[in-house]
């Protein structure tokens, strides 16, 4: 069926807000420096693109309503190392239930437990009848309550007094041997990539994810409503007959895309855009994830654009982290 007039015929010269731009990442390991709150506000809000509503005060408002609504993605951004000191039937009946989403390390009747708010919540409401789950949970929720409130059990939490639980500073967290830091320290990098390396991404499923939502994404007031910014592909230089021909590819994309907001909405129209449209993601990881992503992912067989991101992500790890190189 051929396309109505309409649709083909030509957009002003002023509809034309194509933007193009490199790949990129930023390591927000400044992030582990700050409180929960303020670590999980900052994530969610590039979810819902909204971080021109962050202030002093949001964190809080913001952090309460993720917890109160369910939205567990955004609280997988918030991670805490936590030392306990448990005797050996409270430990083996921790590892009896092998919990996920938990990095335990044990050093005799100490043990180092690394988790988001996300898991502690899960694991509360799914086993509320574990000691060490109760202990962890209760030093949380006495220091932050607004993440526990909605799933506590009933008639509270009593952790048992042989288990004493307090959370490990970061600094703490850096001077851990190698192998014990691998699995304790963790790092968020934000990703700007096109949609196909996000799906790559997104296959790790060891690590947690927290991705711009077209559901929730204010598109009445920022910039999706009215602009187009596709990745720039790295496999051809900017002067080439391809990468001239993978131009007027978006081009035309834009085009129609511009065309159908004139009668859908935004969330509808951007089901036109293709690979190359931006995305944002950002991936939270301990130290073992990254050195094994960074395995596959920058080999010669990893998908090009993912391999072109990864390479000088894994360079910059490298000097951060020595953790990785031994």
């Amino acid at each position: 069926m051929p396309l109505p007039a309409s649709i083909l015929c030509p957009l002003r010269s002023d509809c034309r807000t194509m933007n193009i731009i490199a790949p990129s990442f930023a390591i927000l390991d400044q992030l582990d420096q700050q409180s929960l709150a303020v670590r999980i506000e900052y994530c969610g809000r590039i979810c819902y693109k909204s971080e021109d509503r962050i202030t002093q005060e949001s964190a809080l408002p913001f952090v309460a309503k993720m917890a109160e609504h369910g939205h567990n993605s955004v609280l997988e951004m918030g991670v805490v190392t936590l030392e306990l000191c448990a005797d050996d039937s409270a430990a083996a009946d921790l590892f009896l239930r092998q919990p996920k989403y938990l990095h335990i390390s044990r050093d005799g009747s100490r043990l180092l437990i690394t988790a988001s708010i996300r898991a502690w919540r899960e694991l509360l409401v799914s086993q509320p009848d574990c000691a060490v789950v109760r202990a962890a949970c209760a030093l949380l929720h006495e220091r932050h309550p607004y993440f526990f409130s909605a799933v506590l059990p009933h008639g509270g939490l009593a952790p048992a007094p042989s288990i004493t639980v307090r959370k490990m500073p970061l600094d703490e967290v850096e001077r851990l041997p190698p192998d014990k830091l691998l699995k304790h320290r963790h790092v968020a990098v934000r990703f700007v990539v096109n949609r196909a390396v996000t799906h790559e991404l997104v296959r790790h499923r060891a690590c947690s994810f927290l991705q711009e939502s077209q559901r929730y994404c204010r598109y009445s007031a920022d910039k999706f409503g009215s602009e187009v910014t596709f990745i720039r592909p790295m496999f051809w230089e900017e002067d080439s007959e391809e990468y001239a021909l993978w131009r007027q590819a978006m081009e035309e994309t834009e085009r129609l895309y511009l065309r159908l907001l004139e009668t859908s909405t935004a969330q509808a129209a951007r089901t036109v855009l293709p690979n190359s449209c931006k995305t944002e993601i950002i991936v939270y990881a301990n130290l073992e994830q990254w050195r094994h992503i960074f395995r596959l992912r920058c080999s010669k067989v990893a998908e090009p654009s993912m391999r072109e991101v990864m390479v000088p992500l894994r360079e910059e790890f490298a000097r951060r982290f020595a953790a990785l190189s031994a």
